[in-house]
């Protein structure tokens, strides 16, 4: 039988998450902080907010330390695993969170864009995650963050959402792998999160349809949140989730579960039976 990685042990839990001075890591850090865990807050250019970040984490009652990497050059991944090595000698949880891409159609797609998009999100996902099992040498909790452009295919997105499906095909691998050695490999995957790329993708990606569009489908009727993000990841590294591994853990909402004809689309008896009679009187009004 396996036990929980050193949540009962008397140092704090560390918990490296990349891309974590602002946004859905900047917010699972300070959940961390505040249950007395240590973070390691990567960020690649901004020392200022990662600095921020590891003060309030202090505040809340843990620790942790900011360290500048660059996660897509391999060296950089090398010297960000090595220093938590040297702060900490060990590592419970890894969360990949730091992204990025150009939203483009395929037939804009050049070299450099393919090859940065396979860099930042696949392989230092994967170099990330040998490094992290080296370190968890009682166990320990890998978490890749990915999005609903893995599930389904959508205008400009076709470079991250396949990034995004490769990484989850890496976390089922690694879960076979890591798990003999109480390693833990999951992953979360979002929606619409309302985050900075979210607006941009949205609002400065030319042509794309209004965001209003979209959120009307989502069954909960809203965008998601970092925290609804964070609190999915903050249990993923929980002793809680001890025995989950291996699964892509979807926070959307309900969004990917729907399909034409939507529900948002409706109207009159259908809409009245469905949502009640003072929504289907609000349609009509809509619609006259």
């Amino acid at each position: 039988m396996t036990s929980a990685p050193t949540d009962s042990g008397a140092s704090p839990r560390v918990t490296l998450i990349t891309g974590s001075s602002r946004g859905i890591g900047r917010v699972l850090a300070l959940k961390l902080a505040a249950r007395g865990e240590h973070v390691v807050v990567n960020y690649k250019t901004n020392a200022g907010l990662a600095e921020d970040v590891v003060r309030e984490a202090r505040e809340a009652g843990g620790g942790g330390i900011a360290v500048q990497a660059n996660i897509e050059e391999p060296d950089d991944i090398d010297a960000l695993f090595e220093k938590v090595r040297a702060e900490y000698g060990r590592l419970d949880g890894f969360v990949a969170n730091a992204a990025a891409s150009a939203f483009k159609p395929i037939s804009a797609l050049k070299l450099h864009h393919l090859d940065r998009n396979w860099a930042m999100n696949v392989r230092s996902f994967v170099l990330g995650g040998q490094r992290a099992a080296q370190l968890m040498t009682e166990g320990g909790r890998i978490v890749a963050l990915t999005s609903y452009g893995s599930l389904r295919a959508f205008p400009t997105y076709a470079s991250l959402g396949a990034a995004k499906a490769a990484v989850e095909s890496y976390v089922k691998f690694m879960a076979a792998e890591f798990g003999p050695r109480n390693i833990t490999v999951n992953a979360v995957n979002g929606g619409l999160i309302d985050t900075d790329s979210l607006e941009y993708f949205y609002q400065r990606v030319p042509g794309m349809a209004p965001m209003s569009s979209v959120i009307e489908k989502v069954p909960l009727g809203r965008p998601g949140t970092a925290d609804d993000m964070a609190s999915a990841v903050e249990f993923l590294l929980g002793a809680h989730a001890g025995y989950i591994t291996g699964q892509i853990i979807t926070v959307d909402g309900g969004l990917t579960v729907v399909a034409p004809p939507f529900w948002a689309d409706t109207s009159g008896e259908l809409r009245a039976a469905v949502y009640g009679a003072e929504s289907a009187d609000s349609t009509a009004s809509a619609d006259r």
